[in-house]
């Protein structure tokens, strides 16, 4: 059993890697500001802090605690990477950290994790409204490898997607294509890479007993061209979609990209990690999503 600490664990795929976890028995604490209710009851440990205030996040090892793995998945800048470095030293075995496919530019090219070295990358400090979400994600990630004393991974994943994705991205394209209103998508030739929710928390439990640092790419296995992915929601919503290249606010896509937005994995694999076809999950949950929608 594994004493384990989430920043951030209250919903979305946070939430499917407690439960995760708590199937595994391991005692799991959670820290948030506590403004979202987990559902868990007293399966779990509490602690109420801000992540974005150093002396906030230290009652995470007030009385001495020390935790064998931390998982922080609301880490989005250099400055609260730093925090963490002081706070945690000397009281972490492995830390996690969630980061993002963003850390790279849309290319042609598969990106490998090679492409952005975090050992080397030059550390500016600053807050998360400092810096667009790839730099501070950058940014953060060159801290924790640059600046702790602790052994870290960070998990570069694309856009997670399932029925618990509060952010509706999916949706946004179901609807818009139901309700037969404009989505601005710049490239339909551009391939994308996702996961699920279920396999993002399946990736995160099983690096916990990897022996591994450094960046990591996670994504299901294959890519779609949005003209693909698109096909797939005409599909079930019944309608064409009506795409555009005057992009505005109300009808960009939040897959709008202008090239190809795709990751090698073959260090995951490498490791042992299989991970699922996106055929096997997507197509699927669109079915399920536009039934709900109706």
């Amino acid at each position: 059993m594994k004493n384990i600490l989430i920043l951030g664990g209250t919903r979305f795929f946070g939430k499917r890697l407690v439960q995760l976890l708590l199937d595994e028995g391991h005692k799991v604490t959670i820290a948030t500001r506590g403004n979202t209710e987990d559902g868990f009851g007293d399966e779990v440990g509490r602690i109420q802090l801000d992540r974005e205030n150093k002396e906030s996040l230290a009652k995470a090892v007030e009385g001495g605690k020390e935790w064998d793995t931390i998982y922080d998945n609301i880490c989005y800048s250099p400055q609260a990477a730093q925090d963490a470095c002081d706070v945690f030293q000397g009281k972490v075995k492995r830390y996690i950290l969630t980061s993002t496919l963003s850390v790279y530019e849309p290319a042609s090219r598969t990106h490998e994790e090679k492409d952005v070295n975090p050992y080397i990358y030059p550390v500016t400090l600053g807050g998360k409204n400092d810096f667009s979400y790839g730099e501070g994600k950058r940014l953060a990630e060159a801290v924790f490898f640059q600046n702790a004393d602790f052994p870290a991974v960070a998990v570069r994943f694309p856009i997670v997607l399932g029925e618990d994705d509060y952010t509706g991205r999916l949706e946004f394209h179901i609807d818009h294509v139901k309700q037969e209103e404009p989505i601005g998508i710049p490239n339909l030739q551009a391939k994308m890479c996702f996961i699920s929710s279920g396999e993002a928390a399946a990736f995160l439990s099983w690096l916990k007993n990897q022996r591994v640092e450094g960046p990591i790419n996670a994504r299901s296995q294959g890519d779609v061209k949005l003209s693909e992915l698109m096909g797939w929601i005409e599909k079930e919503a019944g309608k064409k979609a009506l795409i555009t290249k005057q992009i505005t606010d109300s009808n960009k896509s939040p897959f709008g990209v202008p090239d190809s937005w795709v990751m090698d994995t073959n260090k995951a694999e490498r490791l042992g990690f299989q991970f699922q076809p996106l055929r096997s999950w997507l197509p699927a949950l669109i079915r399920q999503l536009s039934v709900q929608e109706k």
